[in-house]
């Protein structure tokens, strides 16, 4: 009698496929494409590897040939990814950054404390609402090794991609990957300031079409909200945008900035909050008629927070509501 088939493992040789390319893919392979995404240039990353060039071409070779395809684009001077190179990148600096984060963990409990937490931030959310949820975790954990670190969202978001932290905070309007998860906890309004003894300090009625011809500005890159949020505002009023700019990807020199010129300067309020209490900056009259998009938690999908880390964000929702609560 003829027996009936017998049922298949669905994608076993895909399964299959993959166990052998895990097998001989090794930590050295993962760091060696670390090396060439940063530097696209062989003898450059042979060196950040303490290798020869020789010995870095044939690791290329056999990396490549473990996936079947190039990964690096040969040009006349250097390399680069191509499409199936750049996700690769981006695996090896997640994979050997969260190896790191584990090994740091790991000895941080070891030696008696309560592990580690790595947070990104954007500056505008920091100095009211982060850094009082930090300290009050700090009270209850103080052997936790906390790490802060960021500035733009854009920053902060990479750094996550990359697993160099635990969770971000940024604003919604810059995620866009579904591999991310974002629980809001507020918004700020966007304040024009210049330096104490500007001329324009003590003016009570100031118009956008002057300030925008005749006056320069500091400004944040252009895809910092804040950025986003003028030219959207400036557009509403069928106005150009300044052209006269210094651009700065850091809150703490544009603040250096503004009392060295005659710039006015576009931040959030909670940025400006110490400066303006300190009479080292004065707003100006005038008003945004965009908000930016609100900031809120991000952490990655379907990865469940440590003790540590939902600690926090219930410190930050618990913050989020002090701070928006009325007087």
């Amino acid at each position: 009698m003829r027996q009936p088939p017998q049922p298949q493992a669905p994608f076993s040789s895909h399964n299959a496929a993959t166990r052998s390319l895990l097998n001989r893919l090794r930590y050295k392979h993962l760091h060696m494409l670390v090396a060439l995404g940063s530097s696209q240039n062989l003898h450059r990353a042979s060196l950040m590897l303490n290798m020869s060039q020789p010995a870095a071409t044939r690791m290329l070779r056999e990396i490549e040939e473990m996936f079947g395809c190039q990964l690096f684009d040969r040009l006349a001077r250097g390399m680069r990814p191509t499409a199936l190179g750049r996700e690769l990148v981006k695996f090896a600096e997640a994979t050997i950054n969260g190896l790191d984060r584990c090994a740091e963990d790991l000895n941080a409990r070891k030696l008696g404390g309560w592990g580690s937490l790595a947070i990104g931030t954007i500056m505008g959310a920091a100095p009211d609402l982060v850094m009082n949820a930090v300290a009050q975790l700090k009270a209850s954990l103080p052997q936790l090794r906390v790490r802060i670190m960021g500035d733009t969202s854009d920053q902060v978001l990479h750094l996550l991609e990359q697993r160099r932290i635990d969770l971000a905070i940024a604003r919604r309007g810059t995620i866009s990957h579904r591999g991310y998860q974002f629980e809001a906890l507020g918004n700020e309004r966007l304040l024009v300031v210049v330096r104490r003894k500007h001329p324009l300090a003590r003016r009570r009625k100031i118009g956008w079409e002057e300030v925008v011809h005749d006056w320069p500005w500091i400004l944040q890159p252009h895809t910092s909200p804040a950025r986003i949020a003028l030219a959207e505002h400036l557009d509403s009023l069928s106005l150009s945008s300044p052209t006269d700019i210094i651009e700065c990807s850091s809150v703490y020199s544009m603040q250096q900035l503004v009392q060295l010129t005659d710039a006015l300067m576009l931040l959030p309020e909670s940025t400006l909050r110490d400066y303006l209490r300190m009479g080292l900056v004065k707003a100006l009259p005038l008003r945004l008629s965009v908000q930016m998009a609100p900031f809120g938690i991000v952490t990655r999908t379907n990865e469940p927070p440590s003790q540590e880390q939902a600690r926090f964000i219930q410190l930050l929702h618990e913050q989020a509501a002090r701070i928006q609560a009325p007087e």
